[in-house]
């Protein structure tokens, strides 16, 4: 069996030219560069697009005491030639825009904003790459225990065009949720499906305490 340890760093990558062709919220790059191939030498230079965004964090809000879970809805671009509907059922989650905040805390503000709630402790479930073929976005997933009782309304910062709805559901409906494919963004499934292997343990953990 081959070993998976990683043959090349970011050392064997030599970028030949850097340009911005678009500016806005988010930047999009065009790279010329060349890298090592595996069977020796380096490559022809290639011509790479980059979307470049900020490193971002989502959380899955859980009650174990009432056995739920909360997650938000809201209009998302990026589904509306595609789907049947351009509103997504997906996990509180926010881009690292201001300097120096930490990630524990760009949760927690998030979870005021888009959900009127506040979390408590939290656990990592994922840091991962969405789509690194042509993004450099990261994103950290998290579980966090939060008192879902009286959780609910719509939220969102107006200034930013946000219109997001909460939507409360048992624990018990994760996989029924999972199914349906009324779910259907990467994050959100890492995070229920997490939730689902280790809820034991979270439990035993979390109300001890």
């Amino acid at each position: 069996m081959n070993d998976p340890t990683p043959v090349f760093t970011a050392n064997d990558v030599e970028i030949l030219e850097r340009e911005t062709p678009f500016q806005g919220f988010f930047r999009v790059e065009r790279l010329t560069l060349r890298h090592r191939l595996f069977e020796g030498g380096w490559g022809a230079p290639v011509k790479r697009e980059l979307f470049v965004r900020p490193p971002a964090a989502a959380v899955l809000p859980y009650d174990p005491v009432r056995g739920e879970i909360l997650l938000v809805e809201q209009f998302r671009v990026g589904a509306l030639e595609w789907r049947d509907t351009p509103w997504c059922l997906e996990l509180i989650a926010g881009i690292a825009d201001k300097k120096g905040e930490a990630v524990a805390d760009l949760v927690r503000r998030e979870a005021r904003e888009e959900a009127g709630l506040a979390v408590g402790e939290m656990k990592r479930v994922a840091h991962y790459m969405p789509s690194p073929g042509g993004s450099n976005e990261r994103l950290q997933v998290f579980v966090g225990r939060a008192d879902l009782a009286g959780a609910g309304g719509v939220h969102g910062c107006v200034d930013e065009g946000e219109d997001i709805r909460v939507v409360v559901r048992p624990v018990s409906e994760i996989n029924e949720l999972l199914q349906s494919g009324r779910v259907d963004n990467a994050a959100s499934l890492i995070a229920l499906q997490w939730l689902l292997l280790h809820r034991d343990a979270l439990d035993r953990e979390w109300l001890a305490s």
